[in-house]
């Protein structure tokens, strides 16, 4: 008897075993599909008789994403859900040659309230390509700032501090943001729209190398973080920052021809790590030495010195005659 209870325990928790691995696990609350939805290659329609010449670079692909809506539909920040849009993808396979080699963003270390040789030369480079891409103004007369913030993820709630400081000191700025981002943290998120911040599109996977992506690929980066913004947020973004700063001349011009201007910085630290932080008075004297005027200063929102620096840091850049001014006021998008 004692076989036997022991082999029938034995074949009920067999049977539990397997029901268990055949239960469907729960879906995340913000699902990504693998591939995207492509049509074409196709002509654009233009007034030109079927006589004339039409570039090969001049057909198209038609990239699609739909994203889920969540919420149960109604959007994070209360206002009007937009249509999603589709991507035309002109010349996918690079038929221009334009350079794909990888560009490592670098920007050197600002002295002297002057913008590092480096930063020159970025913005030297991305006028030349006339690719809407923005790593120093070095346009406008006033000693001006624009202050951006990379979210990849959210971390002890340090957005929101941040988000405090920025409303009690009526700064607006640039948050961008990630797919994971988007989907982990949307009351923030929605916080940042409904406060007058921009959410600039930091792509859907965080690619490390979005040089080495095809213009297919890099298009479905940012449609999917654009697609959800419009149906989860009822907002629309028209700011792209490259992950790592990773690019190339190909990369940053696709991302003009699908409608994006992309930022780059000027100024930076070692931030990033939450666990590896310098601490608030050598952060505080890192970036305030570097100011420049027309600097483009990059922050990581888990940053906690970032938190602990951010109002004397808006207070002696205010002191130092500087204006905290939205990438809107960019005098050169109108000049590309």
């Amino acid at each position: 008897m004692k076989r036997i209870a022991v082999l029938l325990l034995s074949l009920i928790l067999i049977f539990l075993s397997a029901c268990k691995e055949n239960q469907t696990p729960p879906t995340d609350s913000c699902t990504i599909p693998s591939t995207p939805v492509t049509t074409g290659p196709t002509l654009p329609s233009t007034s030109a008789t079927p006589t004339e010449a039409t570039e090969p670079w001049e057909q198209y692909i038609t990239i699609q994403y739909v994203p889920e809506k969540l919420n149960n539909g109604v959007t994070y920040t209360g206002l009007p859900a937009m249509m999603e849009i589709d991507y035309l993808v002109y010349d996918q396979y690079n038929l221009r040659s334009l350079s794909t080699e990888r560009v490592d963003h670098a920007f050197g270390a600002a002295s002297d309230g002057k913008p590092h040789h480096i930063t020159v030369s970025n913005q030297q480079r991305f006028d030349q390509w006339g690719t809407s891409a923005l790593a120093w103004d070095n346009l406008s007369q006033d000693k001006v700032l624009y202050l951006t913030f990379d979210c990849g993820y959210e971390y002890q709630n340090l957005t929101a501090q941040m988000l405090d400081i920025l409303h009690q000191k009526e700064i607006k700025v640039t948050f961008f943001c990630t797919m994971d981002y988007l989907c982990d943290a949307p009351q923030v998120v929605a916080r940042m729209i409904t406060e007058g911040h921009h959410v600039g599109n930091h792509s859907l996977s965080h690619p490390s190398n979005s040089a080495a992506l095809s213009r297919e690929e890099l298009a479905m980066e940012a449609l999917a973080v654009e697609n959800h913004l419009r149906v989860n947020f009822g907002y629309s973004s028209q700011y792209f920052r490259f992950p790592g700063g990773v690019h190339s001349e190909n990369a940053v011009e696709l991302l003009k021809s699908v409608g994006y201007r992309s930022v780059f910085w000027s100024i930076a630290y070692a931030d990033w790590d939450p666990e590896n932080q310098m601490g608030a008075d050598k952060a505080f004297q890192t970036v305030t030495s570097r100011l420049h005027p027309g600097a483009v200063i990059l922050l990581h929102t888990t940053s906690p010195d970032n938190v602990a620096i951010l109002s004397d840091l808006i207070d002696y850049a205010i002191a130092q005659g500087y204006q905290f001014r939205s990438l809107d006021d960019y005098p050169g998008w109108n000049e590309t």
